[in-house]
């Protein structure tokens, strides 16, 4: 059962280490940590991609920054409570870690294959240069009955593709996760920078 909910959500990344460990919570004794790792676009810019790493796989108490590390796991989900509502928060598990020379130009640096099921109705738009882009949110199954919750974006045919799913359906997408800031709106004229997580979309299935 673990291993076939393993295979239906597999992320591997590779960059540099950008911050340092911060504890993120304790489960059984065993202790989590977060740690934000820069992986390069190809347009040469970079995703800021966060990861939760345990205790057993590295020593948390050193400071990596600058090092470059490749991560094998999921891309995992859970609601945190906040401002009177649920804000979905997104990082990639780690599973196995390996620490690497810088990365080459050859190598595929940012990969995620889910396998899932449409839990809202796809929403499709055209940006004001006629682009196409389509917004969906997949459950993925995890054992003991949770899920995680993944926003995907796609583009161009894939867009129009998606638009025709239906809640329920399953399916299947290949692509690389990617971070996005943007400018939340508070009380009144107050902002806040933050920044969302996605998968976009290179190759989709559905059944």
């Amino acid at each position: 059962m673990a291993d076939k909910v393993i295979e239906n959500n597999q992320v591997s990344i590779m960059g540099e280490i950008a911050s340092e460990f911060v504890f993120s919570h304790e489960v059984f004794g065993e202790g989590f940590y977060m740690v934000d790792i820069l992986v390069k676009r190809l347009s040469n810019s970079s995703d800021r991609i966060p990861v939760m790493i345990s205790e057993r796989l590295v020593d948390v108490t050193q400071d990596y920054q600058g090092e470059y590390i490749q991560i094998l796991g999921q891309f995992r989900s859970y609601n945190r409570h906040e401002e009177k509502k649920n804000r979905l928060v997104l990082s990639v598990f780690a599973r196995e870690i390996s620490f690497v020379e810088e990365e080459s130009d050859k190598m595929k640096t940012n990969q995620i294959f889910l396998d899932g099921y449409i839990c809202k109705m796809p929403v499709y738009r055209k940006t004001p240069l006629g682009r196409e882009i389509a917004d969906m949110l997949v459950a993925v199954n995890r054992p003991y009955g949770k899920s995680d919750y993944i926003p995907c974006i796609c583009w161009g045919r894939n867009a129009r593709f998606s638009s025709t799913f239906e809640v329920g359906g399953h399916v299947q997408v290949w692509g690389r996760i990617q971070s996005r800031d943007y400018m939340k709106k508070l009380d009144g004229d107050i902002t806040e920078k933050r920044t969302a997580y996605e998968v976009s979309v290179s190759k989709l299935e559905y059944n």
